[in-house]
This record gives structure tokens, C-alpha cells and sequence, in this order.
């Protein structure tokens, strides 16, 4: 194998590719190699963050499952996601199905949530003409970049997090992708369980909020990281003109919002915050073009992902694991 760094100027992705063409670049060499060299593997995550694995003709589903289960064998569900996604099969789906013009900003996957993934596993089955990559970044370096105010403010305030979920038609997710189930009983036990305020509407919606810090110690390596989403979860994560036109509808009437966050004593985060700490996330991001076939693999504690806008088909196919 060639291991070395995919970015020069920064610490990752750590790139690994076979050192020949033909029988050594296919998903058996790759599994084997993985297999021998699993403890160099994990530490080498833990430093990194991110490990692109390219030049293995991971290039279909059901090769991409192969690779996911044998290297993790605990593959978890999206239940409490706040995207649209689909399931393929399980514990694989299709990544954040948002419209193509639109980014998505850098985000540790479900870091508002109980419980997250600590490994997020991406998959390149046909690259975009243009644009579509998936910045990643730092989370360790996010979080000592920021201002000690913010920092000191979030600590001691934590984040609250609030959805209103649809049951048929509205904005954002539906109560039955979020929970993965259609039974009203399964989703009020998950959010006794996980400490989350909920209340159904008349019209079969479902309105939950709860509280979570903003800062996380990874368990393996000690190190504090910015783990939260307020600012993805905030309404001014919109694009500017539609963020507008949202404020002025729900004007009064912000616990109506889709979604949205405020502090855990339920004051408003200052918008002057919530955009430096977007800039500090954009000023880490490492930007590379997908290539059919690409594996990557993310502590999700340690490395935030976004999406970039893009023209043509992409598919991007994602796998998470816990603890």
C-alpha cells in the first residue's frame, strides 16, 4: 500500500492507495490489508480523523456493504436523523438529499442526538461533473479556533435543540422517517428514555425538544472537540433570501419553525456567533474532488463533514457505526 497525506498543507485526509495496478487494487486486497493491519488502522484514525481508502473498486452497493460490515460488524439506523435520506438496505443509505444548489454545512452526524455514530463509512458510486465534494474538518482544531466567549457561553448554557416533525406534508422530515416507524408508542418510549420534551398536535405532528452540550470529550483519545449544531439547526443556516422570507412568516411564531436552536436556558444564540463559528468550520475544511470508487472513513467526534453544491448525478452512499 501507499499511505501519505492527501493534503500537504493539512492533516487529512490520511490517503491510503495500492502501490500497483491490477489484483492488488480490488476490495479482497483491500479487506486483507485492513484485517492485518487493524491496530495501525485505528490508531492512525485517531490521529487523522479521516482515512480516504481510493483505488479499490468500492464502486457498487453491495461491494460497499461487504466493506462496511466486515470492517465494523455494528452498523447502526438513522433513527432521530433530521435529513432526507433513504434507506437502501440495512444499515446503508443514501446521503443528505437535499437539492443540488444548495451546500450543507460542516456538522459531526447526530452530535444533537443521545446517541451518534463514532464512525461514519462514505462511498463514492458515480461522481458529479462538478463540485458535490464533502468537506471535512477538525473538529479538535473547530473548537480551540473559536472565541473564548462563544466557547465559555455554550459550555455553561449547553444547546437546546427543537423540531416540529410532520406527519404527512410540511417542511423538513417526517416523524416516521425521523424514528423510522410508524408507531406512536415506539417514538414516546425513545424520547422518555433520551430525556426529550415531546407534545402531538392535532394535525399528527410532533413538536420535541431537548438539551445537549456543546463540547464532548472523545472517550479513546481524552481530547475536548465542538460537538453540537446549532448552527446548522438555526433557521440563518438558510440561504439568505429564503431565511428572510422564513422570519418574516413565522415572525412571533419561531417554536413553529421546522427546526431551530436556541441556548438550554432558552434564550436566542446570537447570530454573530452562530456565523463565526460557520467561518472558523469553513476555514478548516479540506475540499477534495470524490472519485468513483472512493472510500472514507471518519471519526465522527473528531471530524465534521458538509456537502458542496454540485451539477450532475452524484451518488454518495453512507454507513454508520457505534460504540
Amino acid at each position: 500500500m501507499k499511505i501519505g497525506i492527501l493534503d500537504s498543507s493539512n492533516n487529512l485526509p490520511l490517503l491510503v492507495e495500492p502501490d500497483t495496478q491490477g489484483e492488488c487494487s480490488n476490495i479482497d486486497t483491500l479487506l486483507l490489508w485492513y484485517k492485518e493491519n487493524s491496530q495501525f488502522i485505528e490508531n492512525k484514525l485517531l490521529l487523522h480523523g479521516a482515512i480516504l481508502f481510493r483505488g479499490f473498486s468500492v464502486n457498487t452497493m453491495s461491494v460497499f456493504e461487504n466493506f462496511v460490515r466486515t470492517v465494523s460488524g455494528n452498523l447502526g439506523d438513522y433513527v432521530d436523523g433530521n435529513s432526507p435520506r433513504t434507506k437502501l438496505t440495512q444499515g446503508i443509505y443514501t446521503s443528505t438529499e437535499y437539492p443540488a444548489e444548495y451546500s450543507i454545512s460542516l456538522h459531526n452526524e447526530l452530535s444533537y442526538s443521545h446517541k451518534w455514530p463514532d464512525r461514519l463509512y462514505f462511498c463514492c458510486i458515480s461522481a458529479p461533473s462538478n463540485g458535490g465534494e464533502t468537506p471535512i474538518a477538525d473538529s479538535r482544531k473547530i473548537l480551540k479556533s473559536l472565541s473564548p466567549n462563544i466557547v465559555e457561553e455554550f459550555t455553561s448554557k449547553q444547546v437546546r435543540y427543537i423540531r416540529n416533525l410532520h406527519s404527512d406534508y410540511g417542511l423538513g422530515v417526517s416523524w416516521q422517517d425521523t424514528f423510522e416507524t410508524s408507531n406512536k408508542l415506539l417514538v414516546e418510549d425513545f424520547c422518555i428514555k433520551n430525556n426529550i420534551d415531546f407534545e402531538w398536535k392535532k394535525n399528527g405532528s410532533l413538536r420535541i425538544s431537548h438539551i445537549r452540550p456543546a463540547i464532548a470529550t472523545h472517550p479513546k483519545t481524552g481530547e475536548a472537540v465542538w460537538f453540537n449544531q446549532a448552527d446548522q439547526f438555526h433557521p440563518s443556516t438558510l440561504p439568505e433570501d429564503i431565511y428572510k422570507t422564513v422570519m418574516s412568516v413565522f415572525k412571533g411564531r419561531e417554536e413553529e419553525l421546522s427546526q431551530n436552536a436556541r441556548f438550554g436556558d432558552d434564550t436566542p444564540i446570537n447570530l454573530s456567533m452562530l456565523n463565526e463559528i460557520r467561518e472558523t468550520a469553513r476555514k478548516q475544511a479540506v475540499v477534495f474532488r470524490w472519485q468513483e470508487g472512493d472510500v472514507l472513513i471518519i471519526d465522527n467526534m473528531l471530524v465534521c463533514h458538509g456537502r458542496m453544491p454540485f451539477v450532475g448525478s452524484r451518488k454518495v452512499l453512507v454507513s454508520m457505526s457505534h460504540f
